[in-house]
């Protein structure tokens, strides 16, 4: 089957776990016979093929394609605006089609490649697919978090800002997302209303070697946390804890991540004495060996939890807040413990359990590595092959089906 995928980012550009999400996608769906081609947008045009993907960029279909670069407030505004149907992209994303005729479009997050390809390619009368990975589509941050914490229901900022998205999603065939609870909040107010859905969970790739672990009976527990050092991550939730349980417990925590400044040194400030480590950015395979548990405390509905499955990889338990798609992934007793968001004092009883029971411990590192097995890019690729089939079958057959994609 040929493949158009339109990437919100792809390597080298972009940040954070959306670029490897979308060359993961890319791959796997390269690695089960399909033809793939993804287009994406850069600072330039360029044409390249990469581990059987032909990439392409595009110039800005917006005012600008770099949202993480600070820009005036009125250019921000006019970004979001055409977010919701962007005219020139709309023609340039149906160029894109017609040249490579594809038997299916995909859309990995909808960011500058814009909701107006659903539209185009369904002019085109080719079916669409959308994987959801983050929360854009719903609110202008991309987070539904604000100042009170997670939003239920959209603001009425948001609400303004997504009237466009939401109306085009209409014409999405089918949508998946890396988790359930994702997909639902996606469907309960009101999106992708004639799209059949499934959860087809990402993957991560895992290491080349995972060091032999050994727990002693006695002697300290060395914490983890890696990741985005910020409020809306529940780091000060894992300094609370560390001050509950106290600077003379056999705890030692190690931080990797960067942050604003200020932020860091008032995050430092908080853990008692001496006992944390602050690495900034680090490589996973330098992280993980140093630390006997993985802590997401994440307060803001994760769509997904990276971190999680990559320390399960190492054969690391997760000790998780139970927040958006975290308690997916977590199997309580078997692979890590689940505390409530922004409980320091039950995350603080999560740690007290495992240093009064090593043989606990042991058992979840054991388990942590099992359950990794369930993410796996086979696995990934597997349930998505399934689902692009089955979609491109109902539509040649001129009628929608449910396809089944199973939860991995």
């Amino acid at each position: 089957m040929r493949i158009l995928c339109a990437a919100a980012a792809y390597p080298p550009y972009g940040k954070g776990g959306g670029p490897k999400a979308s060359e993961a996608v890319a791959k796997a769906l390269v690695a089960r016979g399909h033809a793939v081609r993804v287009i994406t947008v850069a600072d330039g045009e360029t044409f390249d093929l990469r581990d059987g993907v032909e990439v392409k960029t595009v110039p800005s279909l917006n005012v600008y394609w770099n949202y993480w670069v600070e820009r005036p407030a009125i250019t921000k505004l006019v970004w979001h605006v055409l977010e919701n149907f962007n005219p020139r992209a709309y023609f340039r994303m149906r160029r894109e089609i017609s040249d490579f005729q594809p038997d299916l479009v995909m859309t990995i997050s909808a960011e500058n490649v814009n909701v107006a390809t659903w539209v185009a390619a369904k002019s085109l009368g080719r079916p669409v697919v959308h994987m959801i990975h983050s929360y854009f589509l719903m609110c202008w941050r991309g987070t539904k978090f604000s100042r009170k914490g997670n939003c239920e229901t959209p603001y009425w900022q948001c609400r303004l800002t997504s009237a466009g998205k939401k109306l085009c999603s209409q014409a999405v065939d089918a949508v998946t997302s890396e988790a359930a609870h994702t997909l639902a909040k996606h469907q309960k107010h009101g999106y992708f209303r004639n799209a059949t859905g499934g959860v087809i969970s990402g993957a991560v790739e895992p290491p080349a070697h995972v060091p032999e672990r050994a727990v002693a009976d006695a002697g300290p527990i060395r914490v983890g946390f890696i990741g985005m050092v910020a409020p809306v991550k529940g780091i000060m939730t894992l300094a609370d804890a560390a001050v509950e349980l106290g600077k003379d417990a056999p705890f030692e925590y190690v931080i990797a991540g960067d942050g604003d400044p200020e932020f860091l040194d008032e995050v430092s400030a908080r853990f008692p004495g001496s006992v944390a480590t602050f690495l900034g950015w680090t490589q996973r395979e330098t992280f993980y060996p140093q630390v006997d548990v993985v802590v997401v405390p994440s307060i803001w509905e994760e769509p997904f939890g990276n971190v999680a499955v990559e320390a399960l990889s190492y054969g690391i338990p997760v000790i998780v807040s139970r927040s958006g798609a975290l308690p997916e992934i977590v199997e309580p007793g078997k692979s890590g413990l689940i505390f409530t968001a922004g409980d320091h004092r039950e995350l603080a009883d999560c740690l007290r359990q495992l240093e009064r029971d090593r043989p606990l411990l042991r058992r979840l590192q054991q388990g942590a590595l099992a359950r990794s097995r369930d993410y796996s890019p086979e696995g990934m690729a597997d349930s998505l092959d399934s689902f692009v089939r089955q979609v491109e079958a109902a539509h040649r057959k001129g009628a929608r089906s449910r396809p089944v994609a199973a939860d991995v």
